[in-house]
């Protein structure tokens, strides 16, 4: 028996069920009394002569009121449509709009909180509404249109809305504060003629505008961050900004007729544009702080003229803003007020401006750093006798220091280093007794130094004396100076350190360079107690068998330290000690007694190039905050122990040109955050690792005996920007994957991160290493220090690889680098070589590649070395390109190969001048033959045509046979006249 039709009944009948279930469920809920009391206050407030609200009353349920849209699950309001209509059905008068709701005259909320709603729409007339605190969360549209005439506002805040409209005769809008977060537009538009913000932030939006008759806008303080556009429109003719603040956008933008706009304070951070358009600028004439800092300005050629129509100005900045003109012909600048002016990083190429000197106001800080300024310094700087901060570094002033520099007395910074500047210097900057900071370093100085050059400076905090040229210090051993230094920055040629360094007590930071002098017990003792210590590059002659080392940051490489390696206190976070002669174990220093399990800070440590012996200690579970190790380039022996594997937050790990033999260790799966791993040069074995970091950008593995094929987890390697697994034991085919490496498949290496920061702890210095790595490129070993992260390299010479090359491979065009010499590689040079536009070096040199060398090879422009030698290539070297510029060497060995740098020509006999070498994709072969089959088909064609007219046309067959029989009759005549003397 069929059951099926039963089933389906009964399935309807439930379903039906249900469904009246959950309307009856639904029509039970009453609407929630808050909702109702604000839809009655509401309606109190409004005109009514349609009747439109009139079944607005508590004897209904307000979800059944007419206009009123309920939830039917939770029955809560969630819209209200009023329509303008009339019960008058004959009447059609759509511009009568006397029937309308219209009114709001007295609308208070103490608190309106609104949530995940599509819209919320103020319309038509709301002329008075009052909200204590306004709250919309996750909407798609805030609308306010068509004569919001009184709408006030104590706190609005707006969160995720993808828009945020003020339009149509929003006459008096005032908010105390605005928040509006993460839209993707804030619009006031048409008639906004008075809206008054005492605070409005601005937070990700993509659109800030203001349109169209924006009479009367006040803002006490407007912060806009992270936005695409911030643009004043049409019209705002009265705008008034107490403190403006701009942070990362694209573009600001004032536009036409913004006839008075007052800003106190403007500030504008890292935009790609500010566009001074329409003389928009003399309308701020209240304007006291202006910050342009990092602004591209290179097109304004009159920015001194526009900056100097605004008489209030106090504060310009316009540092990094890619300025080249700076007036020379202009006398004066009517800056009359102006005490802080900043010009530096920009590209002048001049000497200083007259006009500078001719200020109408007391400039007290003049910042001119980075400029390429040139020539000496005039005289005529001493009109700005009341410079506290005078900063003239990094440019090309050359001349002696003047001596009247002495007579600013009011001047406390100095700044004169990275310049020409030589001779002495002069000892009335001695007289200088308000100074706190002396700049003289890098320059050509000679002369002395002693202590009349700084006898009156009892302010004194920094100082820095460095002399590329021989700078003598000739101090009294028991002079003791006014002042007490903070920061020191020195380089003599004196044996030994002046006697006045030990009375300084509050010394942070201690630079000595290209120095020579013997460091005593004394010497280690002092140094202990600063912060950062940055002595490299000098003589230094010491044991560190018994120094404890306690500087925050310490930097002692390139010097001639011996003996043991010193002891470390939990304090120090940076220590370089490479490039020295310090021996023995490395136990000393990482196991000493003053190690103490988590609490040491070390981030960096360096002791390459030394002569350390001994296997890698085993107490890193003592050193988990390292983030670099440079161990390189000693004599370290034994296996890579796993505890390394602790150190969680290492990004760099260099144990290269050392002993090390076994297995790369399992346990260094967990350094997740490894960057650089450089073991090059030693003994280790098995293997290439699968799970080594997807993040790792360096992974150099050459000249060991590891063994195995290339594991696919390579290809996984996001940000690989250099693989070398040279000289190693390899085998097998190269993965076509490689194809996939995402960092060299664009050509973004100057965006490439491989270097170390490490910020001091006073918040305003940075010292930073570059990893290092040395790798063979262009036929040479070079190393990469500071440009490493503009380098892109694969180089997996000298393996057992066969099979042919990937064409894959050949989309990676970020790639500067690529070596596959001395393997077994076969098959042809893939056409797509011509892809890798940005290759610079190649060498397939020693595989057995045959066939000819691609056309393609020559559109690699950067190519500035090539080795294609010891191979089976044929044929012809592509002409006419750059090919012919590299020497013989790059083509020897292959027998079959001619053409120029060559001496063994192609083709010499005439016989086949004719047959030429076609390139790869053949489209001289295709011209050829499209050329053959074309005139066969013309001939065939031709003849065709002439055969069917003469059969089809009877006369013109005639015509033809009568031609072909005269001129048989007339060959018949002309061999036989010719025959007959021969009878």
């Amino acid at each position: 028996m069929n059951t099926s039709p039963q089933y389906a009944i009964i399935f309807v009948w439930l379903l039906c069920g249900i469904m009246f279930n959950t309307s009856f469920c639904s029509f039970n809920n009453r609407c929630s009394q808050q909702d109702m009391h604000a839809l009655l206050n509401f309606k109190q407030g409004v005109r009514d002569p349609s009747g439109v609200l009139s079944s607005w009353s508590i004897e209904l349920d307000c979800c059944e009121w007419k206009g009123v849209i309920c939830n039917n699950i939770t029955s809560r309001v969630t819209g209200i449509t009023l329509p303008c209509s009339t019960t008058l059905q004959s009447y059609v008068d759509k511009e009568d709009k006397s029937h309308c709701l219209t009114g709001v005259s007295a609308v208070s909320y103490t608190h309106l909180e609104v949530y995940k709603r599509q819209l919320l729409n103020f319309k038509q007339g709301v002329s008075a509404v009052s909200y204590t605190h306004l709250e919309v969360y996750k909407r798609q549209l805030l609308n306010f249109k068509q004569g919001v005439s009184a709408v006030s506002y104590t706190h609005l805040e707006v969160y995720k809305r993808q828009l945020l409209n003020f339009k149509q005769g929003v006459s008096a809008v005032s908010y105390t504060h605005l928040e509006v977060y993460k839209r993707q537009l804030l619009n006031f538009k048409q008639g906004v003629s008075a809206v008054s913000y005492t605070h409005l932030e601005v937070y990700k939006r993509q659109l800030l505008n203001f349109k169209q008759g924006v009479s009367a806008v006040s803002y006490t303080h407007l912060e806009v961050y992270k936005r695409q556009l911030l643009n004043f429109k049409q019209g705002v003719s009265a705008v008034s900004y107490t403190h403006l603040e701009v942070y990362k956008r694209q573009l600001l933008n004032f536009k036409q007729g913004v006839s008075a706009v007052s800003y106190t304070h403007l500030e504008v951070y890292k935009r790609q544009l500010l566009n001074f358009k329409q003389g928009w600028l003399p309308y701020i004439s209240s304007l006291e702080y202006l910050n342009l800092n990092g602004i591209d300005l290179s097109k304004e050629t009159n920015w001194l003229q526009l900056v100097t129509m605004l008489p209030s100005l106090s504060f310009l900045n316009m540092h990094d803003c890619e300025l080249k003109d700076l007036s020379l012909s202009l006398q004066y600048a009517n800056f009359t007020k102006l005490e802080f002016l900043s010009l530096s990083r920009n590209e002048f190429n001049s000497e200083l401006p007259k006009w500078l000197f001719n200020l109408s106001s007391d400039i007290y800080h003049l910042y001119l750093s980075s400029s390429s300024l040139k020539g000496h310094l005039p005289k005529t700087l001493l009109n700005l006798l009341e410079l506290k901060d005078l900063g003239l570094y990094d440019n090309n002033f050359d001349g002696p220091i003047p001596d009247w520099l002495g007579e600013f007395d009011h001047l406390e910074t100095l700044g004169l280093g990275d310049n020409m500047f030589s001779g002495s210097i002069p000892t009335n900057l001695g007289n200088l007794s308000s100074l706190i900071n002396l700049d003289v370093s890098e320059n050509p100085l000679t002369g002395v130094v002693s202590e009349r050059n700084l006898a009156k400076l009892s302010k004194l905090k920094g100082l820095e004396i460095y002399s590329y040229s021989t700078l003598i210090f000739d101090f009294d051993p028991h002079w003791i100076p006014p002042f007490q230094l903070e920061e020191l920055f020195l380089r003599f040629s004196n044996p030994n350190l002046p006697g006045w360094l030990y009375t300084q007590r509050s010394i942070r930071f201690l630079t000595i360079w290209d120095s020579s002098f013997e460091a005593s017990n004394k010497f280690w003792n002092f140094i202990s107690r600063i912060s950062q210590v940055d002595l490299q590059g000098n003589l230094i002659d010491g044991n560190m068998s018994n120094v404890l080392l306690n500087s925050t940051i310490i930097n002692l490489s390139w010097n001639g330290l011996k003996g043991c390696l010193p002891q470390l206190s939990p304090n120090v976070a940076f220590l370089s000690l490479s490039n020295n002669s310090l021996s023995g174990e490395m136990s000393p220093l990482l196991c000493g007694h003053n190690v103490s399990n988590g609490k040491n800070n070390l981030l960096f440590l360096d002791i390459s190039l030394n002569n350390l012996s001994g296997g890698l200690t085993n107490c890193w579970k003592n050193w988990k905050s390292l983030v670099a190790i440079h161990l390189g380039s000693n004599n370290l022996s034994g296996k890579i122990p796993p505890s390394m594997g602790l150190l969680s937050n290492l990004t760099s790990l260099h144990l290269h040109e050392n002993k090390l033999h076994g297995e790369i260790p399992l346990s260094l799966k967990n350094c997740h955050s490894l960057l650089v791993f450089n073991v090059r040069n030693n003994d280790l074995s098995g293997n290439i690792p699968d799970w080594i970091s997807k993040g790792v950008m360096a992974l150099q593995l050459r000249s060991n005996h590891f063994g195995g094929k290339i594991p696919p987890q390579i290809c996984q390697m996001s940000s690989l920007l250099i693989l070398d697994i040279a000289y190693n034991a390899i085998y097998d085919h190269i993965p076509s994957c490689l194809g996939n490496i995402k960092t060299l498949v664009f050509n973004n290496a100057s965006l490439n991160k491989l270097r170390f920061y490490f910020p001091s702890f006073d918040g305003d210095r940075y010292l930073f290493n570059d990893d290092n790595l040395e790798l063979v490129t262009k036929g040479q070993v070079l190393e990469y220090d500071k440009n490493l992260h503009f380098m892109t390299l694969i180089d997996m010479s000298s393996n057992n690889l066969s099979g042919a090359i990937p064409p894959q491979m050949f989309s990676l065009v970020g790639l500067s680098s690529l070596n596959l010499s001395n393997n077994k590689l076969v098959g042809k040079i893939p056409y797509e070589i011509g892809n890798m536009k940005n290759l610079e070096s190649l060498d397939f040199s020693s595989n057995q590649l045959e066939s000819e060398i691609p056309q393609s090879l020559s559109n690699l422009s950067f190519l500035g070395y090539l080795n294609l030698s010891f191979n089976n290539l044929t044929g012809k070297i592509p002409s006419g390109t750059q090919l012919q510029g590299f020497s013989v060497l790059s083509y020897i060995g292959n027998r079959d190969l001619c053409g120029s740098p060559l001496t063994k020509m192609c083709f010499q006999d005439d016989k086949h001048k004719d047959k030429e070498l076609v390139d790869e994709d053949g489209n001289q072969s295709k011209f050829w033959a499209w050329f053959y089959i074309g005139l066969e088909s013309g001939f065939v064609t031709g003849f065709l045509g002439v055969c069917c007219a003469i059969f089809l046309n009877r006369n013109m067959r005639h015509v033809c046979f009568k031609l072909i029989c005269n001129l048989r009759d007339q060959l018949y005549v002309m061999v036989n006249v010719n025959m007959n003397p021969f009878h």
